[in-house]
């Protein structure tokens, strides 16, 4: 809630509901998530959201604001997480199949810690990252990330340190990673209400909105100058 670029932004409208909302239902299509639990901060700016996942009985965890890391030990504490996929809730575009994907990558290499589909190269359009990683990773980062900094991003200790951690990697075929639908300004906004008008549900894919901006080249423009904040 407290963006300083888009303020309240997770609960601000796309289409018929609000963007967290949004998010839940799409990760909540992918074939092998259990459970959907939101880590919320313990600010009291973000009390709206703590009041939304109560009345839409979403799961819920509220901790320590800069210490994210923290919130996700604690989600995985209460829900017995074994594996954990990582996404973050102004992606409203976020991808069920793309999620599986990565998941596949890790499931099928045991020896893995990490898995994600934007590193070592970013292919897919910034809006659909999702990582996953084990409880075994969560509790190292835990032990080791002592910075503010890897603290408050999760995950970015391991991919700045790639020789200490075994990563695994989901591409795409073709980059897109000129698109951007991720929400962080007022552009970025009206790009996804723009895409979600488009379609009659809630339920496309990412292939269907590549496919759309054939027939709608101002989607490109709307926030193509828009500068993604660094981690």
């Amino acid at each position: 809630m407290g963006s300083h670029r888009l303020p309240g932004k997770v609960m601000l409208p796309v289409g018929d509901k609000n963007m967290l909302a949004r998010v839940i239902h799409r990760v909540r299509k992918s074939r092998f998530i259990d459970q959907t639990v939101v880590a919320a901060s313990n600010r009291a700016e973000d009390e709206p959201i703590w009041q939304w996942c109560t009345d839409h009985r979403v799961p819920f965890v509220i901790g320590d604001a800069q210490n994210v890391l923290s919130r996700y030990e604690l989600a995985a504490d209460n829900f017995g997480a074994s594996r954990i996929v990582r996404v973050t809730s102004d992606c409203p575009l976020i991808d069920p199949t793309v999620i599986d994907e990565t998941v596949q990558v890790l499931a099928d290499n045991e020896h893995l810690d990490y898995a994600c589909n934007f590193y070592p190269a970013r292919t897919f359009p910034r809006g659909l990252d999702t990582e996953v990683f084990t409880r075994h990773c969560l509790e190292r980062l835990s032990r080791e990330a002592k910075t503010p900094e890897y603290r408050e991003h999760v995950t970015l200790m391991i991919y700045k340190n790639p020789n200490r951690f075994r990563i695994g990697s989901h591409l795409s075929g073709t980059s897109y990673a000129d698109l951007r639908w991720t929400v962080d300004t007022p552009e970025d906004l009206e790009l996804v209400r723009s895409i979600y008008e488009y379609f009659s549900n809630g339920d496309f894919r990412w292939q269907d909105v590549i496919r759309a901006y054939y027939e709608n080249p101002n989607w490109r423009f709307c926030n193509q100058l828009i500068q993604q904040k660094a981690a």
